[in-house]
């Protein structure tokens, strides 16, 4: 993937599978919000996931946390940039803990989504805190601390308006 690596050394296999996870499968080179973008590829690879059971559900999350906590410390290291803006994979993430254990309903989706948008921009308390974790740690935490957010947000708008398409 281009601007990763240097030019004279060819990418290895392991380094292009990185990239690739970590961009969210090259959502993060979107030229306009890249942060949304792997929202939006959080929310498409959701909807097969929602299918699994609660607690397969939570283990591919934090299976998925792990492996985005390496491949965006990889990748923030072979730029030299502390959060690269090209690591969206903590978007992706973000977005699944936002709708773990709800009604998965295109309303609910919408919801979910523009909520963990305005999460992770505003990034209340503990999530900016988050941020400064070494590595991929913190690159990937405070994304998760907005997802718990929209996900509680979520439930309380679902209590308040429980017929959501």
């Amino acid at each position: 993937m281009a601007g990763i690596g240097t030019a004279s050394a060819r990418p290895s296999l392991v380094s292009l599978c990185s990239n690739a996870v970590a961009t969210g499968f090259g959502s993060g080179y979107s030229p306009v919000a890249p942060g949304t973008a792997g929202s939006l590829v959080g929310l498409a690879l959701f909807w097969p996931l929602q299918r699994l059971g609660l607690g397969l559900q939570g283990v591919v999350v934090v299976a998925a946390f792990v492996l985005g906590v390496v491949v965006a410390g990889d990748v923030a290291r072979r730029l030299g940039r502390k959060d690269p803006g090209i690591v969206v994979v903590d978007e992706v993430v973000g977005m699944w803990v936002s709708l773990l254990a709800v009604p998965f309903t295109p309303g609910a989706a919408l919801a979910g989504f523009l909520v963990f948008r305005i999460m992770d921009v505003l990034k209340p308390f503990p999530a900016r805190r988050l941020e400064g974790l070494p590595g991929g740690w913190g690159i990937m935490a405070d994304d998760v601390m907005a997802g718990i957010y929209a996900n509680a947000a979520l439930r309380l708008g679902l209590l308040l308006l429980p017929r959501l398409p």
